[in-house]
């Protein structure tokens, strides 16, 4: 299957299948890895990461289609840390729609689909956990914060979540990770968060705790 890039549904994407040699019975439980980039990235940015944190497991990597000031993104926002809600709602539609395109041309189950999202692309994650519940088995938010506050609060009940946030962050202070940490427990989320010292970059203490967290999901 031809690995570069695709589009569908609007999405310029890679899909990277998962690994032949480790197609056994055991391989329909390996999740398909949702990789959501951060402002200004691309589909390629996170594929050594989702490679590195599942190696066997297959990767869709869409590039967000919104641009501001010529980088792309999941969502418009006003301001920093400010959402266009209405504008968050609709990509978060588009998305899901994307995911259920995406399974039927790569035969692939959606009930099995893990997002892994940095910044930007963990909001629009967090976002789609809490207007779209059960679209995503679980997830990987990296540097996230609150994207918006549904009401009613969706039923996440035993939906496993991982936070990895940093101390020292400029962009997503520590009150922003605590305030979504909440609200997913307030929703049922199994939520694990991980406090680093460093800032909003990703360091290998993301990679090996990430790491360890989906390889317990996978293993159960």
């Amino acid at each position: 299957m031809n690995t570069g890039e695709q589009q569908l549904n609007g999405f310029i994407h890679r899909f990277v299948p998962a690994d032949a040699q480790s197609q056994t019975a055991e391989q329909e439980t390996l999740p398909i890895l949702l990789l959501l980039h951060g402002t200004g990235g691309s589909e390629n940015d996170l594929l050594e990461l989702g490679q590195m944190l599942v190696p066997s497991a297959a990767l869709l990597s869409p590039r967000g289609k919104v641009l501001e000031n010529g980088m792309a993104r999941f969502f418009r926002r006003l301001a920093e840390g400010v959402f266009d809600v209405p504008d968050l709602k609709l990509r978060t539609d588009e998305l899901v729609d994307f995911i259920t395109a995406a399974s039927a041309a790569y035969h692939f189950d959606p009930a099995h689909v893990i997002a892994v999202g940095y910044s930007n692309g963990a909001n629009i994650a967090a976002c789609t956990l809490l207007l779209r519940p059960g679209v995503l088995s679980a997830a990987v938010l990296l540097r996230p914060m609150v994207p918006l506050i549904p009401e009613p609060l969706p039923d996440l009940t035993g939906t496993p979540v991982f936070i990895s946030a940093g101390q020292m962050d400029p962009i997503v202070l520590p009150r922003e990770t605590e305030r979504l940490e909440i609200l997913l427990q307030q929703c049922g989320a199994a939520v694990t968060t991980c406090w680093h010292r460093g800032g909003h970059a990703l360091s290998h203490e993301d990679v090996d705790q990430a790491k360890a967290w989906l390889s317990a999901q996978v293993s159960r």
